[in-house]
């Protein structure tokens, strides 16, 4: 069971706490690797990893970066030496867990050397601030814990030590429970699906009919981080095929949604030439909760469907949907296997379906159209007469994915 725990932190400011969390993980039988990115001088513990050695992992000095009045550039500087170090380690199967724990530049540091592990590793960062505009820039898509430690880690009281002891458990725990990343494997054929609340009958459906076909079905929230996960999933070789019933990341991110998938949302798939087989759920709408980024120029349409005290949703304006509709033509275009679109005529998702403030399947054409003018290659579509949520829509999807594997075959 002793596996390679890296632990990530500063010992010229917090090597007391590290000293004390390294030592609880050894007592479970764990070797752990202190790396120490100290930033301003000599740490009070020695790390197995000095910033000297992370500094020059990446052609730099250490003394330099000591002298230097830039903080900016020097925490750079050692977060790159620390990601070169921490990929080191896991080529040389030394890298079974990882732990960040400090302030809100140990988590920053943190999160990005995490970014670059394989799914799969157990990865922690503990930190007493954890605050809601911190945490959305650290999560990244791949498996991590973020631990609020509510009081600040310095000193060595109870509750600091209680704090600790919890991290050291939680990381060992997990290194002793999780399988091998390297093995890790899905059985065939496997299948990716992405849902949300608003296509909750559409993905049930899908998932049902997809397993009593011999699929098996992996859903994803598209919430802008599950969804894009599933995307470095596929990048490393999982998956036989994608039903993307709400592909809705990639227009999140250009028009800064709440559920922003990022630029490059859908690449892998496309990239890997798996099937797909699309839905357009909520191509068409965008949230308006009072965390919506341009909030105003969105509640101007006047259609709002509320939800809860969170949550609101819209149409979005024409310009942004006609934009939108060529954004996803330009993905399309880039496809290296066989890709189908399922369109319902009757509404997208189950809050703009006719009788529903939303609904407006005229405004949904014109997306269809713009779409299909900027296509350059042959991709077929299916229109089916009624809405996404009813079931001949998942009937469509499913057959069209089972015959594309069947072809593939």
């Amino acid at each position: 069971m002793k596996k390679n725990i890296v632990l990530v932190g500063t010992a010229d400011t917090k090597g007391e706490q590290l000293q004390f969390l390294k030592e609880r993980m050894e007592k479970r039988g764990h070797q752990v690797i202190l790396m120490d990115i100290s930033m301003g001088g000599a740490g009070k513990v020695k790390g197995d990893i000095s910033p000297e050695e992370i500094a020059s992992s990446v052609g730099k000095d250490m003394a330099e970066l000591t002298a230097s009045r830039d903080r900016m550039w020097v925490t750079d500087i050692m977060t790159r030496g620390a990601i070169e170090t921490a990929m080191k380690l896991l080529s040389e199967d030394r890298l079974q867990g990882i732990v960040a724990l400090g302030g809100v530049t140990i988590a920053l540091v943190g999160a990005r050397i995490m970014d670059r592990l394989p799914f799969g590793i157990p990865k922690i960062i503990a930190t007493p601030a954890a605050m809601p505009v911190y945490v959305g820039r650290w999560f990244v898509p791949t498996n991590m814990v973020v631990m609020q430690m509510i009081m600040e880690v310095s000193g060595m009281n109870d509750l600091v030590k209680n704090a600790l002891a919890q991290v050291g458990g939680a990381i060992s725990g997990m290194v002793e429970e999780v399988l091998d990343h390297k093995k890790l494997t899905l059985p065939a054929p496997s299948v990716a699906v992405t849902e949300l609340g608003f296509s909750d009958a559409c993905a049930k459906n899908v998932e049902g009919l997809l397993t009593e076909k011999g699929y098996h079905v992996y859903p994803f929230h598209a919430n802008g981080t599950s969804d894009k996960a599933m995307d470095r999933l596929i990048a490393q070789g999982f998956f036989d095929a994608v039903v993307e019933i709400v592909p809705a990341g990639l227009v999140e991110a250009k028009f800064k949604g709440n559920r922003a998938a990022g630029m490059e949302r859908l690449d892998a798939a496309l990239d890997r030439g798996i099937p797909q087989v699309w839905a357009p759920c909520c191509l068409n709408l965008t949230g308006v909760g009072p965390t919506r980024h341009n909030r105003e120029k969105y509640m101007a349409d006047g259609r709002i469907f509320e939800i809860d005290q969170m949550r609101a949703m819209t149409r979005f304006p024409e310009d942004e949907l006609l934009e939108g509709a060529r954004m996803y033509a330009e993905k399309m275009n880039q496809t290296k296997g066989p890709l189908k679109m399922i369109v319902p005529s009757k509404g997208w998702s189950s809050i703009d379906r006719e009788g529903s403030i939303l609904y407006d399947p005229e405004a949904d054409r014109l997306f269809m159209d713009e779409l299909k003018k900027h296509l350059k290659i042959d991709i077929p579509f299916e229109t089916v007469d009624c809405n996404l949520e009813d079931l001949p829509t998942a009937h469509a999807i499913v057959n069209s994915l089972d015959q594309m594997m069947k072809e593939k075959r």
